[in-house]
């Protein structure tokens, strides 16, 4: 029972407090944030406030009908902050997704269309490869990983990972190619690798 009106208490606190910063913070994010990533960092924003209601000043002394916008809105505003710095975070490692695929593609065409390109065509392709393969892709390309640091990850051995990221980057590659207008034909050997390489992510030379 007690659990019950803590539950019952939380929700009525969040949408006391809901119904009082959701349109200023909706102005906030539409001031600073670009207009495709506004209502995904609002929504995110609410859930972190959702979360932490509890930790909200001012919130849980309160009577709710007569809640002070004032009391709540500058921590609120600072979650939203956050909240869209970690959108800014992710997007930027998505552009780097993408040029460094391109540059796999070898072409500075390529690279230039990338900034512009979809990203739901990069999930996609993603989406595609084997779960161990797309984790692979994304400790490179996110983390920064070498082969060797992957290796350690994933428990497989550094020349696995090399061999598996290369045919990985090939099959993104080409597919990113048809959207960003990529010439063929201009591989460079940035992860190349056969299956009695050294393990270092390129072929011997």
């Amino acid at each position: 029972m007690t659990e019950k009106r803590g539950a019952r208490d939380q929700r009525a606190r969040f949408e006391a407090l809901a119904h009082i910063v959701t349109v200023p913070l909706h102005r906030y994010l539409l001031r600073r944030a670009d207009p495709d990533q506004v209502e995904d960092v609002l929504a995110e924003t609410l859930l972190v406030l959702w979360r932490r209601v509890e930790d909200v000043p001012g919130l849980a002394e309160s009577h709710l009908p007569g809640l002070d916008p004032d009391a709540v809105l500058p921590w609120c505003y600072g979650v939203a902050r956050g909240c869209l710095a970690n959108a800014r975070r992710a997007e930027r490692r998505r552009r780097s997704l993408l040029e460094r695929l391109m540059w796999t593609a070898g072409t500075a065409a390529g690279v230039a269309g990338a900034a512009d390109a979809d990203h739901t065509d990069l999930h996609a392709a993603l989406g595609q490869l084997r779960a161990l393969d797309r984790e692979i892709v994304l400790l490179w390309a996110y983390e920064e990983l070498p082969p060797a640091r992957i290796a350690e990850v994933t428990g497989l051995t550094a020349n696995a990972v090399s061999i598996r990221l290369h045919r990985a980057k090939k099959k993104l590659a080409a597919r990113l190619e048809r959207k960003t207008g990529a010439r063929p034909g201009h591989e460079t050997d940035e992860g190349q690798e056969t299956e009695t390489g050294n393990g270092n992510g390129r072929s011997s030379r």
